[in-house]
């Protein structure tokens, strides 16, 4: 259940955040939202299964552009393979 939350912050940082958001193609409350996720993120349990080696030794050997947008280029990719 979504619930309104009322926050005071300085205009400047609204804007950027605001024009940010836009070129991210996200609302700012989806990208706020989704960082007070990860600011209060519980840690991993224990009994988590653990990753397969090969997946393990891949992990973090690769690193995207910062500017790479995932959903563009995913919706590029599925346009040439079924259009």
């Amino acid at each position: 259940m979504n619930t309104k939350l009322t926050l005071t912050i300085e205009q400047d940082i609204i804007q950027r955040a605001k024009k940010y958001a836009k070129d991210q193609n996200r609302s700012l409350s989806d990208i706020v939202e989704n960082y007070l996720k990860a600011l209060t993120k519980e840690e991993k349990k224990e009994d988590s299964k653990p990753l397969n080696p090969i997946v393990k030794s891949l992990k973090g050997s690769f690193r995207m552009p910062k500017n790479f947008n995932y959903k563009k280029e995913l919706r590029k990719r599925i346009e040439e393979k079924y259009l």
